[in-house]
């Protein structure tokens, strides 16, 4: 039987294993939405355990309680306004003075608090010895050792949480501010007690603080309050970027003491990670590493899917054939045969190469060197008008855009989310491999790993040179400066990377059963219809609209089929393969694809790779487009992105048709 739910909301920095920690404890059983009103992803999980029924929350990763991005307000206005029952706060046991911070601001709330201290084999492989008693009676709070790759005290950390929910309000220590501070904290103390509603809602020593830090996100809090006027007054003659320095200051003293009292060997030595990153993340070295290792991530990317390839192209040509053996009607047997399992099975072809990709990169991400990537690129980004922190939901764009423009919300400057914004669908997607891999294997053979890896180092160099185009015309300024904390490297979960691989990939075949399969729908009747004339052909409808079309992309060398292929891929890029093998004839079957578009004249080495760029520049799918307009919250930005995107693939296309026609001749 269980019993009553208990609201866990689970916090910490960035890369401190938060997210593996709740995977480990949910499971299957997430959901994944919006908050409401703002654009920010919400993860909930529900977990069973010793008869209570665990609503876990993981929020956005924050340093500090203090918000600047939307992800900081709401992982803190979450903590606050709905008082969730415990707070877990995942630490970095590696790294305890840089995220004790924020348990220090956490402690101000008054909230139920417990610590998973994460990475503690790491800690403890490089000599570190925390006395947890000690610490859990400096803090008050409760302390668990944690290792999520390894789904290690997991069960302790779930026997903490029903333990905390009942034990009433807890007891916790202030961080003693100076007399200074204390006096002016104690002030606004007294004139916030007049407003009782404000009090019941927040504690008013949390409050006081955070007004003193200037923070603009509290004294809106404020607005409807009796009680404004007063305040304000009260902080007008006060300079609050002083006390907010010196109030952090404080923060770092207390936990410096802490630490000297818990921690024998905790600031120690050259850890294992520096020593690697001394190599991986070098001025000189860091950006060929990273290319080189990205290079071999597409080349065994397309050698370990080419088998599954083959058994899936045996397996819906079988089906083809067989209803079109066993349906009478005609139209019928077209519709599924010609349409649905043609067009679906042409997508579903790919899905080994985008599983596989998934699982790589997650691979990456697991280890901590995804991470180092922002860092890497920070010096040549900013040069070209981005911090490298955009770097990170521009490395997203690689998996789906639609996440990676959503994870601009991350970028506390306003301009610098727009820019992100505008470039990160430049990012070649995972949507996008089903095309590369068709046409780099028809016509470059062994060589189609490179060119799949050159196709994504183009994407990034437009993206970035784009950027400097804005930050020179559009958003004029300087971009704000870039502060990341490197997790530790560890060696990547395998299990841990198959469920990101699954999560990820299960997107992809979503998209197949729904968005793919209603477009695949869409080009049969065009192709099919009007009845009399042959499937496909330039006598269907479908083949009207592509001789109307002709002239836009005759320039480039693209003929009708091709036009009208691109202009299906609004709606998913991956249902240009379904129209190609609709106007070719040749279904779902890859081997026979390939055939039509080698004997196809206008199709050259140098078309097919004008293709790709074309595919990868142009105007993302539909998606993406209106997460653009959702999360800029302006139709003309969504259009810019459109309009911009689609000049430069066509300039792109344009320039690498002409050069390859030299080469290939």
């Amino acid at each position: 039987m269980v019993e009553n739910k208990i609201r866990v909301a689970l916090t910490g920095n960035p890369n401190v294993g938060k997210t593996t920690i709740f995977n480990a404890i949910t499971g299957a059983r997430q959901k994944v939405g919006n908050w409401p009103g703002v654009t920010v992803e919400k993860k909930v999980g529900i977990k069973e355990y010793a008869g209570r029924a665990l609503e876990i929350v993981d929020l956005p990763g924050t340093y500090s309680l203090t918000a600047y991005s939307a992800d900081e307000v709401v992982a803190r206005d979450y903590i606050l306004e709905e008082k969730p029952d415990v707070v877990v706060q995942v630490l970095d046991s590696t790294n305890l003075e840089r995220n004790l911070y924020l348990s220090t601001q956490l402690i101000e709330t008054g909230t139920s608090l417990v610590l998973a201290l994460n990475m503690s084999d790491l800690a403890e492989k490089r000599g570190d010895e925390i006395n947890i008693s000690l610490l859990e009676k400096l803090l008050g709070v409760t302390l668990i050792r944690t290792t999520a790759n390894e789904d290690k005290g997991i069960n302790n950390l779930l026997d903490a949480v029903i333990s905390k929910s009942g034990s009433g309000v807890p007891l916790l220590p202030e961080i003693e501010y100076g007399n200074k501070i204390e006096e002016k904290i104690h002030r606004l103390e007294t004139i916030l007690a007049e407003d009782g509603a404000l009090m019941n809602r927040y504690p008013s020593r949390w409050l006081s603080v955070k007004l003193l830090e200037g923070d603009e996100n509290v004294r809106s809090k404020l607005s409807s309050s009796n009680i404004q006027p007063e305040v304000e007054k009260f902080l007008s003659g006060l300079n609050l970027e002083e006390y907010e320095a010196e109030m952090a200051d404080k923060r770092y003293e207390f936990i410096s003491r802490l630490l000297s009292q818990v921690c024998t060997t905790c600031a120690g030595e050259v850890s294992h990670s520096d020593m690697i990153d001394k190599v991986l993340t070098n001025r000189y070295l860091g950006i060929p590493i990273f290319l080189t290792l990205m290079w071999g991530m597409f080349e065994l990317t397309f050698t370990f899917a080419t088998p599954f390839m083959e058994i899936i192209d045996i397996f819906f040509g079988l089906l083809a054939g067989a209803v079109a053996a066993n349906i009478d009607s005609s139209w019928l047997a077209s519709l599924l045969g010609d349409g649905i399992i043609a067009g679906v099975g042409s997508v579903v072809l790919f899905v080994p190469n985008i599983f596989i990709l998934f699982f790589l990169l997650a691979l990456l991400e697991d280890s901590g060197y995804l991470a180092r990537a922002a860092f890497i690129m920070d010096r040549l980004m900013y040069s070209m008008g981005i911090q490298g922190k955009s770097f990170i939901p521009m490395l997203m764009g690689f998996g789906c855009s639609v996440p990676a423009i959503m994870a601009t919300r991350t970028l506390e400057d306003e301009k610098d989310r727009l820019i992100t914004m505008l470039v990160t669908p430049f990012m070649s997607c995972g949507a996008r491999m089903p095309v590369y891999v068709l046409l780099a294997g028809t016509f470059f053979g062994k060589q189609a790993g490179s060119v799949i890896f050159g196709l994504y180092v183009l994407g990034i160099i437009v993206a970035i040179l784009s950027a400097r185009l804005f930050r020179s015309v559009i958003f004029k300024g300087k971009p704000s400066s870039f502060i990341m904390e490197l997790p530790p490297y560890h060696r990547p979960s395998a299990g841990n990377s198959l469920k990101h691989m699954w999560n990820q990939g299960s997107l992809y075949l979503k998209r197949v059963g729904t968005v793919i399969a209603g477009g695949v729908v869409v080009i049969w009747l065009l192709a099919y219809f009007p009845q009399g004339v042959e499937y496909g052909s330039a006598e269907s409808y479908i083949g009207s609209l592509g001789k109307l079309l002709e002239p836009l992309v005759a320039p480039i060398g693209f003929d009708w089929k091709i036009a009208i292929s691109l202009i299906f891929g609004f709606l998913a890029k991956e249902v240009v393969i379904g129209s190609l093998g609709t106007l070719y004839g040749t279904g779902a079957d890859e081997g026979m694809l390939s055939s039509a578009l080698l004997a196809d004249p206008i199709l050259t080495p140098a078309v097919a790779l004008g293709i790709m760029v074309f595919t990868l520049l142009y105007v993302p799918c539909i998606g993406a487009v209106a997460v653009i307009k959702k999360e800029s919250g302006s139709w003309k930005w969504m259009l810019f992105a459109a309009a911009y995107s689609t000049a430069v693939a066509w300039i792109m296309a344009f320039v690498t048709v002409k050069i390859g026609n030299i080469i290939f001749a």
